[in-house]
């Protein structure tokens, strides 16, 4: 593909209209502010204009993109079902029917053999998302919480994609839906023990959640009870309830700091009390067990230390040791029963789990063999259980629900998620390889790869990263991702600094004032792979998105002649102006990730990065870049500004697409099958870029 001069639809060209603004003594000028004006028609009709030139240079891909769409279909089991979790008297699971886009929430009694007219234990369908989401371009599902007595679902959903929720109460006993009715919630609900008291979040203009209401059944609700008011833009607000059900707590949460108080969940309408008051680059957690808090803290220990204190006296000069720092291992959780303490830990960018049986005071470790690999706790809503149940994946192996008796130290599996046709794991390979950084550090790559390709010269290599907030990207299996796989890609996880893969301080190595660090990292892994022959320069591909998508628009302007094309999904670019707007949902708290640039030191050094800012006369490899018009987290026009100034700016011929998601958010579509056309159309802009054939 190129977009020449026979080209049916020209590119579009953004209108410059200079906007000026004084930063430090220094006058800033922006040629595409006015694509902030959603309001506007010409806005709209420019983001409609990029639609139209996208949908015009991909029209070549469309038999590829319904090739593509079918292979993603024929490997997923339409009709399918989750492993049910027993609370009390009841399983709950969920499960998708054939060509239905959303789930279907369901329970049905412990021991009620009664049959339906299929033969099937009986089961009550409690919500279907399916039935929720008619008539709407759009639907995410939010909270969803049974009330104590399992008569109650309270259940928020967003139906626009500005994550801005709208929260309902259903009788699970008659079906209906009561009056009510909560506008401009997120997604934190959760109930008293009385089940009739519940407490929720709500925002404020920022879209921040920064408020705590409690509201009783039957009330209306503009009579609800403020209970909390966080004035700190800084932080977050949101709910959570103890393992043991015996505590409400109430976390409030920068980026760098937290603040946790506690209400006993049997006397909703007294007041919550805080554990320890809030101090600056102190985070906790809190979590229940007997007559004690557990508190994972990293005060004194950069990768976190595990506490205990009294119930009545919780405060910091209370607390005693439990599990001490290790300087080689994050303690990244702990979930907690009865009897025993899980520990969820990550060495060398691996995870583990431990298992501390309290009665004892042993601990052992549960062992997994891949070469690379991603655990994670399941829902454990019993307390007094002894079975612990997770899930494994790796680049080879399917997601696969476990049951872990932590008295006999026996797993048994669940189900592992089918991929129908003819899957055989054994036909690929995955590899976990290391870099050398520019200062020496070891940079960590997780690859896979179909094993007859790997020997036959360079191949088409996707390159994935995200590197910010500490966020870790494991290696999970993707069913899609087979489509590239066969057709002779090797796919590539850089797990650069910015994420917590080695612990607190490859994060910090990758924040503020070290944030170049991610960039380059990244560059050195792509290097790495050209040098040991997975790829070349020419075969090259990359992809990140949100902060990942930041990631990708610094090393295109830092080293465009090291990648061939690139897709950059609702990509954080337009750091500088961002930050520089507190109005804007997210900035506030973001200052502690990127700095606050009304500092000059932070200003001159986001500077040196912003994608926006850097973009220069040069050629740029193929480019599709991705939008969502609701989108509070990257607002719409960081990359339609973006691209913009590149139109105006690049050298060559290569593709730039811009496709703008005009009724969805951050998340893209939210329907499963709609999803899946968004990654065939992504994936088929890969392909015909490169000219991968069969």
């Amino acid at each position: 593909m190129s977009c020449d001069e026979s080209s049916p639809i020209r590119s579009p060209v953004a209108r410059i209209i200079p906007y000026t603004q004084m930063v430090h003594g220094e006058t800033r000028v922006d040629n595409y502010h006015w694509i902030r004006r959603r309001e506007e028609k010409e806005v709209i009709a420019y983001l409609q204009s990029e639609n139209a030139y996208t949908e015009s240079m991909m029209d070549v891909t469309k038999n590829l993109q319904n090739k593509l769409y079918a292979e993603f279909v024929s490997r997923i089991k339409e009709t399918d079902s989750d492993v049910p979790t027993r609370i009390d008297d009841y399983e709950y699971y969920s499960r998708t029917e054939t060509g239905k886009e959303y789930r279907i929430h369901c329970r049905r009694r412990v021991g009620d053999f009664s049959l339906d007219h299929n033969q099937n234990p009986k089961e009550e369908i409690i919500l279907d998302e399916n039935l929720e989401a008619e008539g709407k371009d759009y639907f995410r599902l939010g909270a969803f919480e049974i009330s104590p007595n399992h008569s109650m679902l309270a259940y928020s959903f967003d139906v626009t994609g500005s994550e801005v929720y709208i929260l309902r109460v259903k009788d699970l006993e008659s079906g209906a839906l009561l009056e009510d009715e909560i506008s401009n919630v997120y997604c934190s609900v959760e109930w008293a023990n009385d089940n009739r008291t519940f407490f929720y979040n709500t925002l404020d203009d920022a879209k921040r959640p920064y408020k705590l209401f409690r509201h009783i059944l039957g009330r209306n609700s503009d009579l609800d009870e403020s209970v909390f008011h966080e004035s700190d833009d800084a932080f977050y607000l949101s709910l959570s309830k103890t393992r043991s059900k015996k505590y409400l707590l109430l976390e409030l949460k920068s980026n760098t700091t937290s603040e946790v108080h506690y209400l006993d969940a049997d006397l909703p309408d007294h007041s919550f009390c805080v554990i320890e008051p809030r101090r600056r680059g102190v985070e906790y957690d809190v979590h229940h067990c007997g007559d004690r808090f557990l508190i994972r803290t990293n005060n004194c220990a950069k990768n976190f230390r595990l506490m205990e204190a009294p119930l009545d006296t919780p405060s910091q000069e209370y607390w005693k040791e439990v599990i001490p720092h290790d300087d080689k291992t994050l303690l990244d959780g702990v979930s907690v029963f009865k009897n025993h303490l899980v520990v969820w830990a990550r060495v060398a960018g691996l995870e583990s789990i431990r298992v501390l049986d309290f009665r004892s005071g042993k601990t052992h470790e549960v062992k997994f063999e891949e070469p690379t690999y991603s655990i994670r706790g399941s829902w454990n809503p019993e307390f007094g259980s002894t079975t612990l149940r997770f899930s494994y994946e790796s680049l080879t192996t399917p997601r696969s629900i476990f049951d872990y008796d932590m008295e006999t130290r026996t797993r048994d599996l669940r189900k592992r998620y089918e991929v129908p046709g003819d899957y055989d794991p054994a036909n690929y390979a995955s590899e976990r390889i290391l870099a050398t950084g520019q200062d020496g550090v070891q940079i960590p790559i997780s690859l896979v790869y179909r094993r007859k390709f790997i020997s036959d010269g360079p191949r088409p290599l996707l390159l994935y990263a995200y590197g910010s907030y500490g966020i870790v990207i494991d290696a999970d299996f993707s069913s899609v991702r087979l489509s590239l796989l066969d057709r002779g890609f090797v796919y590539a996880i850089a797990h650069v600094r910015g994420g917590e893969d080695l612990g607190r301080c490859w994060y910090d190595q990758g924040k503020l004032l070290h944030k170049r660090n991610t960039f380059e990292d990244f560059i050195v892994a792509a290097e790495h792979l050209i040098k040991n022959g997975y790829t070349n320069p020419k075969n090259l591909v990359i992809q990140g998105g949100s902060a990942g998508g930041l990631l990708v628009g610094a090393v295109l302007n830092m080293r465009p002649d090291l990648f061939y094309a690139a897709i950059a999904k609702v990509p954080f670019v337009d750091v500088i102006n961002t930050m520089l707007d507190s109005s804007i949902p997210l900035t506030v708290t973001e200052y502690e990730e990127w700095g606050d640039p009304n500092k000059k030191v932070f200003y001159d050094y986001i500077l040196s990065y912003s994608p926006y800012d850097n973009v220069v006369r040069q050629s740029y490899p193929h480019l599709l870049v991705t939008a969502g018009l609701n989108d509070p987290r990257v607002q719409y026009w960081e990359p339609a500004k973006w691209t913009a100034k590149l139109r105006a700016l690049k050298v060559d011929d290569n593709l730039l697409l811009l496709k703008t998601k005009m009724h969805a958010g951050h998340g893209g579509s939210s329907g499963r099958y709609e999803h899946l056309h968004e990654r065939a159309f992504e994936y088929a802009f890969l392909l015909s870029v490169l000219g991968v054939d069969e």
